[in-house]
């Protein structure tokens, strides 16, 4: 068998932008002959996944699961709303929220994790996106846990169990039975998904985040024209607005919009006989953050008209 040196697997990877365990196999299964490995590689269909592994994906699905007292969530993105449509794509995102749990989260860990039926979870989206024909990409995931207590999941419009387009989970931690937190919890996991709060309460509200919008505040109260000391009140006034607005804790309750979150909580910890910790919370929207390709129809069809 022919040496598969480095130098070897480098070439075969820029010749066709597949994965470097993918080259490395095809170079042994052709004896090193890079021409012969880049037809393997075609006719495996890693090749063309490479290539559609630059377009944008920004659809997908959101996944939640819990097992006892710990909970994972991932986004799997795909590039039309069709292929999360798919029940084999549904199914590879539940698989790899279960494969989230045991990795606590970790993306890295998660994607280099065997996957059922043999090869890596990495190997399994490169399988799916050469069988389906779509880029597809497992773009983050969060694990939460509690020692006494429960994690609770919720699903906004889901297209299956624990599959949708916002997903949450809370940990809730208390001495009190699970019966006795669970509805109390669907409760706050229902308010996170539709009021997607920025931070749990004040003190953890990113740096950088505060001081844009105080940076705000300021240049809209100076333009009132008022004396500093009165501008001063004013900032500090909006700045508790926008705390009640971003700050989960502080949120108005959407099941009972005349009291807090906070509140709420507190009722309900004496309600129960026993204290409640919301101790944390994750929420993922599929496609937050992601710049999405806005496509001019007329212009695409127009496109493909001239070249025909």
């Amino acid at each position: 068998m022919a040496d598969i040196t480095a130098a070897l697997v480098k070439e075969l990877r820029e010749l066709t932008g597949a994965g470097m365990m993918d080259c490395k196999k095809a170079l042994k299964e052709n004896s090193g002959d890079i021409e012969s490995s880049v037809d393997w590689l075609r006719s495996q269909g890693l090749s063309a996944a490479a290539k559609k592994s630059g377009r944008a994906a920004s659809e997908g699905l959101v996944a939640v699961t819990v097992v006892d007292d710990k909970g994972a969530i991932i986004e799997l993105n795909s590039e039309t709303d069709f292929v999360a449509r798919n029940e084999v794509f549904q199914s590879v995102a539940k698989t790899i929220c279960g494969i989230a749990i045991e990795e606590n989260g970790d993306l890295e860990a998660i994607k280099n994790a065997n996957y059922p039926g043999g090869g890596s979870v990495t190997d399994q989206l490169t399988h799916q996106i050469a069988t389906i024909g779509e880029n597809m990409n497992l773009r983050r995931s969060c694990v939460l846990e509690v020692d006494t207590g429960i994690i609770c999941s919720y699903i906004h419009n889901a297209v299956k169990p624990d599959l949708g387009k916002i997903g949450v989970l809370i940990a809730l931690e208390s001495t009190a039975g699970a019966q006795q937190l669970e509805t109390f919890g669907k409760q706050i996991s229902m308010h996170v998904a539709a009021a997607n709060p920025l931070a749990m309460s004040r003190s953890d509200i990113n740096e950088v985040d505060l001081n844009r919008e105080k940076t705000i505040l300021v240049e809209q109260a100076k333009d009132s024209g008022k004396p500093p000391e009165i501008i001063e009140k004013m900032v500090e006034g909006r700045l508790s607005k926008y705390y009640s607005e971003v700050c989960l804790l502080e949120q108005k309750f959407v099941i009972d919009p005349d009291v807090s979150v906070q509140k709420a909580i507190s009722s309900f910890s004496k309600e129960i006989g026993t204290e409640i910790v919301l101790k944390d919370f994750v929420r993922f929207g599929l496609g937050d953050g992601i710049e999405k390709e806005e496509q001019d129809f007329a212009a695409e069809v127009a496109a493909v008209a001239s070249n025909a």
